[in-house]
């Protein structure tokens, strides 16, 4: 019985306390260029940032979902991604090729150390988040079909 309140209590606190803005770090860009994470949301602009992996279909099948609307949503609302790979250093060698494969047309990152995963509270991934001046203001695990027209919904909806 212990056990089990334990584990509720600790989800309980992650839920309650997950992480509501994007932490002060750095990650690579797939060129070797550091990149603070803070500096991709500044100044009223919507960006969505995917936590994704080589590994995770739904991963590829939502990234896959949004680049088949990608040129509209960017026209009508100057939205930017930022697909940030949890790859660790012994499956990140396949990112590059997946990208180059796929054409996706976005900002690509690493998080081979997955820091930003664990700060993020991410259990799972993809992770995908809309994010303004820094503060996440949507935040959902997991794919589905269709859960790109939610989020489309919540980039229109804060873009104004």
């Amino acid at each position: 019985m212990k056990v089990i309140f334990s584990l509720i209590s600790s989800l309980f606190f992650l839920i309650t306390f997950a992480q509501s803005e994007l932490p002060d770090m750095t990650l690579k860009s797939l060129d070797g260029t550091d990149v603070n994470i803070q500096d991709i949301s500044k100044n009223d602009q919507i960006v969505i940032v995917s936590l994704w992996a080589t590994w995770c279909v739904p991963c590829i099948n939502e990234l896959d979902a949004i680049s088949e609307v990608w040129e509209q949503w960017k026209d009508e609302t100057n939205v930017k991604l930022y697909a940030i790979s949890v790859d660790d250093a012994r499956s990140v060698r396949r990112v590059r090729p997946m990208i180059n494969g796929k054409s996706w047309d976005y900002e690509f990152l690493l998080d081979t150390n997955n820091d930003l995963r664990r700060i993020l509270g991410a259990a799972t991934v993809p992770l995908t988040m809309v994010v303004k001046n820094n503060q996440i203001i949507y935040r959902h695990s997991g794919y589905t079909p269709g859960a790109e027209d939610e989020l489309y919904e919540k980039v229109v909806n804060n873009s104004k």
